[in-house]
């Protein structure tokens, strides 16, 4: 049963960015997909995976009070490196040596928000350093995918300090999809999985 929220609490939004096309792209996708399998959030929280949708995050920005973001991002580090950044930096971190589509349009995302003046109060970016982003159709690579739990105990913690009542999954509960007909991490691997040895 889902935790109902205290009058007056935050809208918090908790989204995923990235390809999973695109081998290591797919981490904030990957991630908040696992963060959802595991969490169960309050009404006032939303887990979202934006894909690649760009400015269409715009009004999911625009609809919350704070933000954490789940992406791939070129800090140029040892790949695998989780590091979180926090309010006035991430805009910053958002335009590391990035080339993918998706990472101009968050940085168009943060700037729309601002200009329509419902900018996050509070704004955390969870980011991982990519190995491979010039893997079509590739899977995560194995330092980017081992990062994902600390990721999501990043984000868990994240929410607790801002009063958030974070609870497990009971073993073996289904969890409904975050989008329609997607494709779930482990279904995924295994296609590729199955694409490598049959070519």
């Amino acid at each position: 049963m889902a935790v109902q929220p205290d009058t007056g609490s935050p809208r918090i939004l908790v989204l995923g960015i990235g390809n999973i096309l695109w081998a290591d792209e797919g981490f904030g996708v990957r991630a908040v997909e696992a963060f959802h399998k595991v969490y169960e959030v309050p009404d006032n929280v939303t887990i979202l995976d934006g894909g690649t949708q760009g400015l269409y995050l715009v009004q999911f920005v625009n609809e919350h009070d704070r933000l954490i973001v789940f992406d791939a991002i070129d800090y140029g580090l040892e790949p695998g490196t989780m590091k979180v950044v926090e309010d006035d930096e991430v805009p910053k971190f958002t335009g590391a040596k990035k080339m993918s589509l998706h990472q101009t349009g968050f940085q168009e995302v943060l700037s729309a928000a601002d200009l329509m003046g419902h900018y996050p109060e509070r704004l955390t970016l969870i980011g991982c350093q990519p190995l491979d982003l010039e893997d079509w159709g590739g899977p995560l690579t194995p330092p980017v995918k081992a990062v994902i739990p600390a990721a999501v105990e990043a984000a868990v913690g994240i929410l607790r300090n801002w009063g958030v009542t974070v609870t497990r999954r009971p073993q073996g509960a289904a969890v409904p999809p975050l989008l329609e007909n997607d494709i779930d991490f482990e279904s995924y691997e295994r296609r590729t999985e199955a694409a490598a040895l049959n070519p």
